[in-house]
């Protein structure tokens, strides 16, 4: 267990499930994910703002925390394939209740214009 998880497991539930999924770009993998298996570069370009460090990072924090499973195939040139774990797609309600509530706030939301 990563110790931002652990520290989280002794406070509450809530704050655990930040911990594994509030990570920049993170719930945003998972939603793509969700579609199925995905490349190290599709990720990439369905994530344009995301740099390739910050990927990998949120990929491997991911993957530590049992939500996404990467697969290495041995050839060349090298291919590296990410998908869900049960437990990640068990986040298929939380994510589409979440993009379908950043909809809303998007098409809601006060403009932030300073005329």
């Amino acid at each position: 267990m990563r110790k931002p998880v652990e520290t989280a497991s002794q406070v509450c539930p809530v704050e655990v499930a930040v911990a594994v999924l509030g990570g920049t770009w993170k719930l945003t993998i998972v939603k793509h994910l969700l579609d199925g298996t995905l490349r190290f570069g599709e990720l990439g370009r369905l994530l344009p703002l995301a740099g390739a460090r910050t990927l990998t990072r949120q990929l491997r924090e991911l993957e530590e925390d049992g939500v996404v499973e990467r697969t290495v195939y041995a050839q060349v040139p090298p291919k590296v394939e990410y998908s869900l774990t049960e437990l990640g797609r068990s986040l298929q309600g939380i994510v589409t209740s979440l993009d379908e509530w950043g909809a809303e706030y998007s098409a809601q939301a006060p403009s932030t214009d300073q005329d």
